[in-house]
């Protein structure tokens, strides 16, 4: 299991798979094709279907156009074997000749993998990747989750949570302020403002209701927007963590020092599902994106509130069991209907998540890591129209 830094990325949006992935695949081209002449980037699958809504083509031709001249072809219908969010890039001389073509697989989270090279994991730094052993770790230490992360990953992760901490505040107080239609030709408007402005008139309870609504809303329409986000676990999800954690650091005073160990916890969680499963929209669907956010702003909830190790695994269970078989459907590809949403709906989600395991004594019937295999099971069995294809559910009504 690898360290938290690559689960907490800082980067801009709409889409980790379809905007991150293919900057750094891009990246990686420009590097070793060297004075090509011209290049012609050809999308398969998914990333092709969704991916003028989730700003793909403009990702790669950022990076490519100062190099070279550069075309865009589509291939919604072709579905390679490993991923569906394949892509080659193939470069050529003066004359028309190809001297370089590589195919690259976005897998989810920005990461990518080349074809013909094995997808394996990187530098596996964590000991214990299943929650059954890292709680009874914690049960035999008297310890807790953060301080496993702490003791694995070194005191250098506190500096770059920080900083993940930091982005993940300016997201939300950029777009609790913001106001427009966001891009993408929805006509779908900021509504985080609205949301804020009117959780004011509301009685203590439904105020920290809309005010959490108001924060989920703020990150995701940043990322919508093409704003620097951070993936939590992805993009798509990517206000689900920052609106609990912003949320309970204003109005119940958490210190940053607290946030930070909260934080350290959900990304603890998400780095279990990346590992033993995926985080991948379009490999297991919205549960894999969403589901996994609501599970980890509910473990960081608990923390902060004093949960038990039980309780903390017992709040993730809950925010992932109640996402399984969520389809990931954007209307148009974009990630704004019914993505934005969701994780105003989600982040809610995990603070009930919490405060249900708070009222119990952490014991229950199926484990965390039960749910995360089921969830893998159900993305595979989930038909391809349902994973970020925009060609089934939402993203067929008109």
């Amino acid at each position: 299991m690898e360290s938290l830094k690559q689960l907490f990325k800082i980067g801009n949006g709409p889409s980790s798979s379809h905007t991150m992935g293919p900057r750094k695949a891009a990246i990686m081209f420009a590097d070793e094709a060297g004075d090509a002449a011209s290049c012609v980037v050809t999308l398969f699958g998914s990333l092709a279907a969704t991916g003028k809504g989730h700003l793909t083509d403009q990702a790669i031709l950022e990076v490519l156009t100062p190099r070279f001249p550069t075309t865009i072809a589509w291939q919604p219908e072709t579905v390679k074997p490993f991923h569906t969010n394949a892509m080659t890039f193939t470069a050529y001389d003066a004359e028309g000749k190809e001297t370089l073509s590589r195919t690259y697989y976005s897998v989810g989270g920005g990461d990518i993998v080349l074809e013909g090279e094995p997808r394996i994991p990187g530098k596996s730094i964590y000991p214990l990747s299943k929650i059954k052993d890292i709680l009874k770790w914690c049960e035999q230490t008297g310890k807790t989750y953060w301080e496993y992360v702490g003791e694995v990953e070194g005191p250098e992760i506190w500096d770059y949570l920080a900083e993940v901490w930091r982005v993940m505040k300016a997201a939300v107080e950029r777009g609790v302020e913001a106001e427009g239609v966001l891009p993408g030709g929805l006509g779908v408007r900021r509504k985080a403002v609205s949301y804020y402005v009117h959780a004011a008139g509301y009685n203590q309870s439904l105020k920290s209701r809309g005010l959490v609504y108001a924060y989920a809303l703020a990150v995701s329409e940043e990322n919508a927007s093409g704003g620097q986000i951070v993936t939590a676990p992805t993009c798509g999800s990517c206000g689900i963590v920052p609106a609990v954690l912003y949320h309970l650091h204003t109005s119940k005073g958490f210190s940053e020092k607290r946030i930070l160990r909260a934080l350290a916890t959900a990304g603890l969680f998400g780095n279990v599902v990346k590992h033993n499963a995926s985080v991948s929209g379009a490999e297991v669907g919205c549960q894999g994106e969403v589901g996994v956010a609501c599970a980890m702003a509910a473990a960081a909830a608990s923390q902060l509130f004093g949960g038990t190790p039980a309780q903390i695994e017992y709040s993730a269970e809950m925010g992932l069991e109640h996402h399984l078989g969520l389809t990931c459907d954007p209307v148009c590809g974009l990630v704004q209907i019914p993505c934005i949403e969701r994780n105003a709906y989600a982040a809610a989600r995990a603070l009930d998540a919490n405060l249900y395991a708070a009222f119990s004594d952490g014991r229950h019937s199926v484990s965390f890591d039960r749910i995360v295999e089921v969830m893998k099971q159900t993305g595979h069995d989930i038909p391809s129209l349902y994973k970020e294809t925009a060609l089934g559910g939402l993203a067929v009504i008109k």
